[in-house]
């Protein structure tokens, strides 16, 4: 291969999810809505921002917030680029969910989940704010709604565990990124520094109500699902949210061929002359 192909299939084809105009590719389920109802205008973009806004609220009242892009995933690198803001909504959940937002991880289809469905089975990358009272409070933290994940060797007892960041104060932007393999390894940054790794993503544990008992197959592993970005009462910015899919053409003879692809899907090559 020449040094011109190598520069090609070593380049990174990130993808925006978030195209900074509109929700286009993005469907809202709240808490006690159906599927597609954005209420109160929760989710909007305004000045190039995806916002998550509760102005239109008069108490939060349980109306966790979900965003679901338009397809799913399996292979994949995730990076945001997110911000708190503002003060928490009243009546919301509890003091745990100020500066809290989180994107779910091979999550169940937004059609799936019922009316009245609280969380959704997925696994969580836990976006926390600092406080400003003194106190350490990191950030993409994993949580796990009806999810279980091997850590260290052993299912992990615990709704969250923690990483290893440094906590974040005010207003701040911060990045984010996931690297997803499937229903194997979930690896966690935050500018550029890994804080946290775990394994076997596979639905189980609580956490989640009001779900179809159809689609909660305790112990089957998750290797792709959907993506969203929760809504827990505080207001949030995302100003990035874009991917890179590792899921391709592996043949280095193809001329859509990758290097950085980890899982092959032949039917996808593409070679000259052809």
């Amino acid at each position: 291969m020449g040094a011109q192909a190598q520069d090609a299939a070593s380049e990174e084809d990130w993808v925006q999810l978030f195209n900074g105009r509109n929700l286009e590719g993005w469907t809202p389920k709240i808490t006690g809505y159906e599927y597609g109802e954005n209420y109160a205008n929760t989710y909007r973009v305004e000045d190039g921002v995806l916002k998550v806004r509760y102005d239109q609220y008069e108490s939060f009242d349980g109306r966790f917030g979900l965003l679901f892009y338009k397809q799913p995933f399996a292979y994949y690198r995730l990076r945001i680029e997110y911000r708190f803001l503002g003060e928490q909504l009243k009546g919301h959940p509890g003091a745990w969910a100020t500066r809290n937002a989180g994107v779910m991880l091979h999550t169940q289809s937004g059609e799936s989940m019922l009316r009245d469905q609280t969380f959704p089975i997925c696994v969580e990358a836990q976006f926390l704010g600092g406080l400003s009272d003194g106190k350490e409070r990191s950030t993409l933290n994993m949580c796990s709604p009806g999810s279980e994940i091997v850590y260290e060797g052993r299912i992990y007892p615990e709704h969250c565990l923690s990483s290893k960041s440094k906590t974040y104060h005010g207003d701040q932007w911060v990045t984010g990124e996931l690297l997803v393999l499937g229903s194997g390894q979930i690896t966690h940054y935050v500018d550029g520094e890994e804080v946290l790794e775990y394994a076997l993503p596979q639905i189980g544990g609580g956490a989640i109500d009001h779900f179809d008992p159809k689609v909660f197959r305790a112990g089957e592993l998750l290797d792709s699902g959907y993506i969203a970005l929760q809504a827990e009462s505080h207001p949030i910015d995302y100003r990035k949210v874009e991917i890179l899919n590792l899921v391709g053409c592996m043949d280095s003879k193809a001329t859509n061929y990758k290097s950085y692809y980890v899982k092959s899907d032949p039917a996808t090559c593409r070679y000259a002359g052809k």
